[in-house]
């Protein structure tokens, strides 16, 4: 009997475990589903499929070794849910007993350096098979490489991603509830942002990368905006663009969105690093007023407002006002970041409720010619959530897993050591598979002057 093991029973879990306890039924497989309180594994089981006797659920803590080599030993396949932080250890067990690994996370420094140890053991390590990353490259591969097949030449691409609340849910002045983790959006964009305009690249540290977005219009939703993810300028090699003098990716927002959020980076409150003492006892109030410069004269809203130059009556105070952070209540967190009281206080507001569906907006953009003339292709996929649990973003991340975990089972990917889905032997069934499910894609092609 082959076992799939699974690490950390998360958010984004649901909608995975549901496809792979089916998948367990039908092929006669055993899962583990492994969570620091087994608890919360055993509550995934049950609720996404009652009890099975070919699933059980186990206590693991993810950083610790010896536990992840006892369990990752007597697997058949390993996906890991764990924070990024800890694929690490998970990896290196997977290379030294064989075993294939699958995340969603993006190849971090120390797991790539593990490709040529897991090569030589002939072990696949398939990281950033996600949603963003993961369903946004292998779609983009696979326009790529049809374009190339039609011998165009692809001068530009943009892509942009995000997850948000579906439209008739949106109903807070920010338009945006956590669909993923809130940790990942409060350190949303910590580094330099680097991608290349008519050949010229640009650089966008974090202290300017919520002020520079980009307009981006959603064929039956709307206008969004989006600003710069990561190094977007790698993917020039990745997928095959060497020559490309145009290449974006980014995060996609409700407009309105990033010029609030750059307050908070601009006051400081997403540093993690920083220890506030007593700040259980402290009132938001406090902590707002705490990174704004002292006055006798004006008030915390007025400093502010002031300071992010914009008037006293205005959207962005009233998103701020909105959240509480002018309120007089306690924080109730010893010795914590502004990060983590920020993300606290978001956790709150932020929820996603009872009955509230999110949504996944995923869109290229291509510029190319060919020899009849020069074109725009435009390629969007939007997903709805069913409800708070089996969310857009839990079935854009945890789908293409469960397919390549099946993949992996019956022996169709026979690619070895660190990998990104961008080969047509992973995008092409997976991508097959999700349009069967309905996650599919729109395309519109028109002639540019």
């Amino acid at each position: 009997m082959k076992n799939i093991l699974l690490l950390g029973a998360g958010r984004s879990s649901d909608v995975l475990i549901d496809y792979l306890l089916k998948l367990c039924r039908s092929e006669g497989y055993q899962l583990t589903v492994a969570d620091a309180v087994k608890q919360t594994a055993h509550a995934k089981i049950i609720a996404n499929g009652g009890e099975h006797t070919a699933a059980q659920a186990i206590a693991l803590d993810g950083n610790n070794q010896e536990q992840c080599r006892s369990v990752v030993q007597n697997a058949d396949v390993v996906i890991s849910l764990l924070p990024p932080a800890a694929h690490l250890t998970v990896a290196q067990a997977c290379v030294e007993f064989g075993k294939p690994l699958l995340t969603a996370s993006y190849v971090s420094p120390e797991m790539r350096a593990l490709h040529k140890d897991a090569e030589e053991k002939g072990v696949l390590l398939l990281n950033e098979l996600g949603f963003d990353p993961g369903i946004d490259h292998m779609s983009a591969m696979q326009i790529i490489d049809r374009l190339h097949a039609e011998d165009a030449v692809i001068t530009a691409f943009r892509s942009y991603a995000g997850g948000l609340v579906a439209p008739e849910y949106d109903n807070n002045p920010w338009h945006y509830k956590f669909t993923w983790n809130p940790r990942n959006v409060v350190l949303a964009g910590k580094g330099t942002a680097k991608y290349m305009i008519n050949g010229q690249m640009k650089y966008v540290p974090y202290h300017r990368l919520f002020s520079h977005t980009e307009d981006v219009f959603v064929e039956g939703l709307g206008d969004y905006e989006g600003y710069p993810n990561r190094d977007s300028v790698i993917y020039r090699e990745l997928y095959g663009l060497r020559q490309i003098p145009t290449i974006l990716r980014g995060t996609l927002r409700r407009k309105g969105f990033c010029a609030a959020w750059d307050t908070f980076v601009q006051l400081g409150m997403t540093d993690d690093e920083i220890i506030i003492d007593n700040s259980a006892n402290m009132t938001y109030r406090e902590f707002t007023n705490m990174f704004l410069q002292y006055s006798r004269t004006y008030l915390v809203e007025e400093k502010l407002a002031m300071m992010m130059n914009v008037p006293r009556k205005s959207e962005l105070i009233d998103k701020i006002e909105w959240l509480g952070l002018f309120g007089h209540h306690k924080i109730g967190l010893e010795r914590a970041t502004p990060a983590q009281i920020l993300q606290h206080l978001l956790e709150q507001k932020w929820k996603l409720e009872e009955g509230d569906r999110d949504m996944v907006i995923l869109q290229h953009r291509f510029e190319y010619h060919k020899a009849e003339g020069n074109f725009e292709l435009v390629s969007d996929l939007i997903v709805y959530g069913n409800d708070n649990r089996h969310t857009a973003m839990a079935k854009t991340v945890g789908l293409p897993l469960g397919i390549g975990a099946k993949l992996l089972l019956t022996n169709q990917i026979q690619l070895t050591g660190v990998q990104i889905p961008v080969k047509e032997e992973i995008y092409k069934p997976i991508l097959a598979e999700l349009a069967e499910l309905g996650i599919v894609f729109r395309e519109r092609i028109r002639s540019v002057e």
